[in-house]
């Protein structure tokens, strides 16, 4: 009898820890950032993303001098980066507005262009206070011990001499991606487009939590695969 009742308790706990995890993952639940990309809408219909570029800036047709475009520019404060986790439920997306760098371009030599970025990883944000906690505590990002997390570009692909304003030209970026003070090798399959005296980049990669040291989130009622897609929409002005 005492056995049975040890067994009755045994099962009553973990139902209990069940209800708890599941009331829990109800309160984080729920994608609450929309990705708003930087890049008009192309012809083609490539670009993916909610397009808030404005309607001045979609393609006229007229060409761009190397003169306006070799130079530095400098990441905008209207540029974001977005972090997104897919989980068995849903795909949740994170985004921080706090990024700064900048592009060296020349568009004679693509081995002389330059680039960085660095965002503060305190402002994260995917809309849901709890479930950001979490996500920069000790458990996973460690933001008060690794507030910044940067991407230096080692070498970009060659850049087309004639550009038209207001159209994407494919370009790609390999670098250095630090997170949690680990490093990672990774590509940025991208976009760029020269329109209204502004450069606008949009490109994207995918990485793992175990890149960076981190185990993928998991609990008896929710899973969360591996691979992170981080995505770069940046505004650059000289």
């Amino acid at each position: 009898m005492k056995k049975k009742t040890t067994a009755i308790i045994a099962a009553g706990v973990v139902i209990a820890g069940a209800i708890t995890a599941f009331a829990f993952l109800n309160n984080t639940l729920g994608n609450n950032v929309e990705i708003e990309s930087v890049i008009p809408t192309q012809e083609t219909g490539a670009s993916n993303g909610t397009n808030t570029a404005n309607a001045a800036a979609a393609s006229t047709g007229a060409a761009v001098t190397a003169e306006q475009l070799n130079g530095v520019w400098n990441i905008a404060d209207t540029s974001k980066v977005y972090w997104s986790v897919t989980t068995s439920k849903e795909t949740v997306n994170f985004v921080d507005p706090t990024v700064t760098g900048t592009w060296n371009v020349n568009l004679n030599d693509s081995g002389a262009m330059t680039g960085e970025g660095t965002v503060e990883m305190s402002a994260l944000d995917s809309g849901n206070a709890k479930r950001d906690e979490h996500v920069k505590g000790a458990d996973f990002l460690s933001v008060t011990e690794f507030p910044q997390s940067t991407f230096v570009v080692k070498s970009f692909s060659e850049l087309p001499a004639e550009w038209t304003e207001g159209t994407a030209v494919p370009v790609q970026l390999q670098g250095t991606m630090t997170v949690k003070g680990k490093e990672k090798e990774v590509t940025f399959d991208s976009q760029a487009v020269y329109s209204g005296g502004q450069l606008m980049l949009s490109g994207t990669t995918t990485v793992t939590f175990a890149d960076f040291g981190m185990a993928n989130p998991h609990s008896i009622v929710l899973d969360t695969e591996n691979n992170l897609e981080v995505r770069l929409e940046l505004v650059l002005s000289k």
